[in-house]
Order: C-alpha cells, then structure tokens, then sequence
C-alpha cells in the first residue's frame, strides 16, 4: 500500500507594520480576510478553535494552507458582555470557510458547544458542511492534519469514495 505524501505546510503570516514613530508598541496584525486563501482550491478543512483565535487549516493531498483568525476586543454597552464579540469572532471563522466542502471543528468542549449553537442558529449553511467535532487540546499544525485526513478517511470509506484527501 502506497504511504500517503507527506503534509507540506504553508504559512500565511502577515507581517505587522512597524510602529509609527513617538508610538509605544506595535498593533496586532491584521485579520487575513478568507478571500485571501482562496478556498475552492481545498475540499477539507481542519480548524482548531479557543475562545480568542482559530487557525484554519484547507487542505488536499499535498498541500496545507494556514490562516489565523483573532476576536477582536472591545467594550460593549453590557457591562462584563462578551456576546457580541463572540458572534463576531465565529462569524470571521464561518466566513473563512465559505467555499470549503467539508470541515472537521477542533478545540475545547465548551468552543465546540457554542460554535455548534452559532453555526445552527446563524449560519446554518455553513453547519451543514462541518462534518465533525473533535475535542482536542493545543495540537500543532500537523497533528491538526493528520487528525483531519484519519477523520476524513474514515468517513469517505463510510460513503464508498476514495475521497480527494489520500
């Protein structure tokens, strides 16, 4: 039995602009927009998400793509209400998804509840291509991937396809 290619990974990281002069500090980087990794050229996809940042890995047989996503802070009008920014955190997770058949969810117990209640409530397109949930704790890039094509294996066997992820 032929060994699978090895996982090539490609990083996407935006450089953060150096601080203006008389400036303390540099500021976050920029958010990747989901345009920028062009999305229709993956079938799978493996994400691994906490509360406060998602690294999105689309991926085929001989390529990995990387993207990160960062919640933003900012105070709302609720005292101590972290709802708002929550729903927009998820939202650019779902967004960088858009065009990426089937997606396997990663991260803790309580990320996978409350992004199965965002995806089922708001953006029930994006639910119906997310394939699985998996309880993980901080796994890097490769073991993300490698846990994503074991899973994405086991379910194209399951339907009878060979599936473009071997």
């Amino acid at each position: 039995m032929p060994q699978p290619a090895p996982a090539l990974i490609l990083c996407v990281n935006a450089q953060t602009p150096a601080a203006p002069e008389g400036k303390l500090g540099a500021s976050k980087p920029p958010i990747r927009k989901p345009s920028m990794i062009q999305p229709e050229a993956f079938h799978h996809a493996v994400v691994w998400a906490d509360h406060h940042n998602a690294r999105i890995l689309p991926f085929d047989a001989h390529r990995v793509h990387s993207l990160a996503v960062h919640a933003h802070e900012h105070p709302t009008r609720q005292h101590e209400s972290d709802v708002r920014t929550e729903h927009e955190f998820m939202g650019e997770v779902c967004d960088a998804l858009d065009g990426i058949a089937q997606v396997l969810v990663c991260g803790s117990h309580t990320l996978l509840a409350d992004l199965r209640h965002y995806v089922d409530k708001h953006r029930p397109q994006v639910a119906a291509r997310i394939v699985g949930y998996e309880v993980v704790d901080h796994p890097s890039d490769n073991e993300l991937v490698a846990l994503a094509r074991r899973h994405f294996l086991k379910l194209d066997a399951m339907a009878g396809s060979p599936g473009p992820s071997r």
